[in-house]
């Protein structure tokens, strides 16, 4: 068994601290699974997990490799359909009896930003940002869009093509893609994966913004001790189980927290002869 360490607290609010002073719930996970596979091949990528993160909170989320990360992600984001368990973001069920259902309830309350940058490489720094608007069916407010572009460094860039930018811009391009759209919470997948020191200090930076300025909701997958320690916990994950959280984390403190963990799923791998 995982059991808590120094710094973990039970409940089901994990993420602690509310930087942002808000009020209510921003993301919940009632026992949540999922299943890939069957009969010997079945794997339990998430495994019945539970958890309550506050408007205006920001949360890394850890684990081993092949520990359920990026499925609770998935998940979480409405990408992937969990095999039990409910999803509620900003109070609302995440369900709907279709994909399309899912894309409005997404457009709705949710945002992205990838590793991969995703942006449309024909499209204008100002036409990539408003895009999401338009194919949510609403207003494309460009007077909203070049005040978030300003708020993140790239007021001068609106005409620009994403070949013209660095990784960096391109990132903080999707940033504002994200944060125009107003989303309760903005969920991000390696966001510094692909970028060098400097470029993924100032995304972190962005995204720590989002939830002071913006009173966002931010949830990001991440292997690096030093981005994850810019946000206010972390949530740790083995075998597709939430096994711990540090509050007020530090880089030390979190790659020391991995480091027991990669070690003891390998000594319990081992004792199971997997």
């Amino acid at each position: 068994m995982f059991g808590r360490r120094e710094g973990d607290h039970a409940g089901t609010n994990p993420a602690g601290r509310n930087p942002a002073g808000g009020t209510g719930e921003a993301l919940r996970l009632d026992s949540v699974s999922k299943v890939y596979g069957a009969g010997g091949n079945r794997v339990n990528a998430l495994d019945g997990v539970s958890l309550s993160l506050p408007t205006g909170s920001f949360t890394a989320v850890m684990g081993p490799s092949g520990s359920g990360k990026s499925t609770l992600l998935q998940c979480a984001a409405g990408l992937d359909r969990p095999t039990g368990g409910r999803v509620f973001v900003d109070g609302a069920e995440l369900a709907g009896e279709n994909e399309a259902a899912l894309t409005r309830f997404r457009r709705q309350r949710i945002g992205f930003v990838f590793q991969q940058f995703n942006l449309m490489p024909t499209l204008t720094v100002m036409q990539n940002v408003t895009l999401p608007l338009k194919l949510a069916g609403r207003k494309a407010d460009k007077d909203k869009a070049r005040a978030v572009l300003e708020r993140v460094g790239l007021g001068d860039r609106l005409r620009h093509l994403p070949s013209e930018l660095s990784g960096g811009q391109q990132q903080r391009v999707a940033i504002a893609r994200a944060l125009v759209t107003e989303p309760k919470v903005l969920f991000g997948d390696e966001p510094t994966g692909a970028l060098d020191t400097r470029s993924a200090r100032e995304v972190l930076a962005l995204l720590q913004e989002a939830v002071h300025a913006y009173g966002r909701t931010v949830v990001m997958v991440t292997h690096d001790p030093v981005a994850a320690s810019c946000a206010g916990a972390v949530l740790f994950l083995a075998d597709g189980r939430l096994v711990g959280q540090l509050v007020a984390p530090t880089a030390e403190a979190v790659a020391e927290r991995m480091t027991h963990l990669a070690d003891e799923v390998e000594r319990q791998r081992a004792t199971a002869g997997v």
